[in-house]
């Protein structure tokens, strides 16, 4: 009928159809806003309103991928959409267990939505992901973390935040620049005993702090593992990205997470920062909070003088506070001792002497320190919808990092250290300063 004109009667059924039309847009558009305010639960447990999901995906699928994609899945409204890993077993493992987990706790017991992947760019560059979770061991942190914010996806990124001291300043860099939200995993600020404890310092009921004594495993070794067979489903060059070459041993990197160990890439200098990286990123962040050093950290770093050691440390502030990564017979915790008292708190235990300081209800007048809605991981889905920061961020993340591999190059190079924290430098000595950075290999 193009290029013919409508006849009188064509022209009202015509009008008539439009006006049809129009009613039922309108009634539609009507109907659908009502849905949006219906509450959750009558639309069905695993329903989430796209305003407020976030499409994660996932880069590292080891054994402490297991319990984040359980949180995420759990807690937040994120929805897990797509992972990555150099094992073939760990990226089919992973699927398997978010559709488990899916089935287990949102009622969708036929999701399908996890895309694989074997390079973490190739995740990258999915324009459907709004936020990546980096949990690949340490030497893989900055760089995969960086990448993702050059790509336009926020970042929650998997203590300790960075490898070197050089990383940490590009992180908060590259944070600032393209104005990306970034998560560090010490998610003990999310819990509410740390955060009493660090209201109790800051706010004085032990009085001025005059020592505090940090219990962490050991300092980072070279890497001295037998070399085994390599296993066919894992692209070890990759794994070893931009550390060296390291000969494959399954405690380094098992195939699967079905192991009764931690691997223990954790403790070599290659790959992560020994026990005192890895739980240090978890206690002495509590130190900085507690004394409100989250923009800075210690100025002095004395090792002991036996080379051996593998305690007795001893850093201060700028305010002449001693932090001693010393054990005090408690497990992995931190122990404050001040004119008025001390506190000992860890995951396991607050205590204080004398017992009463436990139970000050703090004044209007005190100081409060940020105290999340829900937990770590809900803090960083909150952080994303409000662009605004969350409470262990980039910086904080950093300056955390900071403090445990200052302390492996102190007991690396066994001379006292002088660290200025506005600069990101030591102070006079050349040879602490190129070990705030690793070369890259090329892979």
């Amino acid at each position: 009928m193009t290029g013919k004109k409508l006849s009188s009667n064509a022209k009202k059924e015509n009008k008539k159809s439009k006006l049809t039309r129009r009613k039922f847009i309108r009634n539609s558009a009507f109907t659908l806003g009502a849905i949006s305010i219906i509450p959750r639960h009558v639309l069905g447990k695993g329903f989430v309103a796209p305003s407020d999901k976030v499409n994660l995906g996932f880069i590292g699928l080891g054994k402490q991928s297991r319990g984040l994609a359980a949180r995420f899945v759990e807690n937040t409204n994120a929805q897990i959409i797509a992972s990555c890993d150099v094992w073939t077993t760990k990226n089919a493992w992973f699927k398997d267990h978010v559709e488990k987990v899916y089935a287990e706790h949102r009622s969708q017991s036929n999701y399908n939505g996890v895309n694989t992947y074997l390079e973490y760019k190739e995740l990258l560059d999915q324009t459907e992901i709004d936020a990546v979770v980096v949990a690949t061991p340490d030497h893989w942190h900055a760089l995969q973390s960086i990448d993702a914010m050059k790509a336009g996806k926020d970042v929650f990124c998997e203590k300790p935040l960075t490898h070197t001291l050089k990383e940490g300043s590009e992180m908060v860099k590259w944070a600032k620049k393209t104005g990306k939200i970034v998560q560090t995993g010490s998610m003990q600020r999310s819990w509410d005993n740390f955060r009493k404890a660090c209201e109790l310092v800051r706010n004085g009921y032990l009085g001025d702090i005059q020592k505090i004594l940090v219990n962490v495993g050991n300092p980072a070794k070279p890497y001295d593992l037998t070399s085994e067979p390599m296993p066919e489903e894992v692209n070890w060059n990759n794994w070893c990205g931009p550390a060296p070459l390291l000969g494959y041993n399954h405690r380094l990197a098992p195939s699967n997470n079905d192991v009764d160990f931690w691997p223990d890439w954790r403790l070599y200098q290659e790959t992560g920062g020994g026990g005192l990286c890895d739980w240090g990123a978890h206690m002495f962040d509590i130190v900085q909070w507690a004394l409100g050093m989250d923009r800075t950290g210690p100025v002095k770093f004395v090792p002991p003088t036996d080379k051996n050691a593998v305690r007795g440390l001893k850093m201060y502030y700028a305010n002449g506070i001693e932090v001693v990564h010393e054990d005090f017979d408690r497990g992995w915790g931190v122990r404050f001792i001040g004119t008025e008292g001390k506190m000992d708190v860890s995951r396991s235990y607050l205590e204080t002497d004398p017992a009463n300081i436990l139970n000050v209800e703090l004044k209007d007048t005190d100081t409060r320190l940020y105290k999340v809605k829900k937990d770590h991981y809900q803090d960083w889905m909150d952080a994303i919808k409000n662009r605004t920061q969350p409470i262990c961020n980039v910086e904080t993340g950093n300056r955390s990092a900071s403090v445990c591999n200052i302390a492996n190059i102190a007991y690396d190079l066994g001379e006292t250290l002088h660290w200025d924290p506005d600069k990101e430098k030591f102070k006079g000595n050349r040879v602490a300063n190129k070990m705030r950075a690793v070369k890259y290999r090329k892979f």
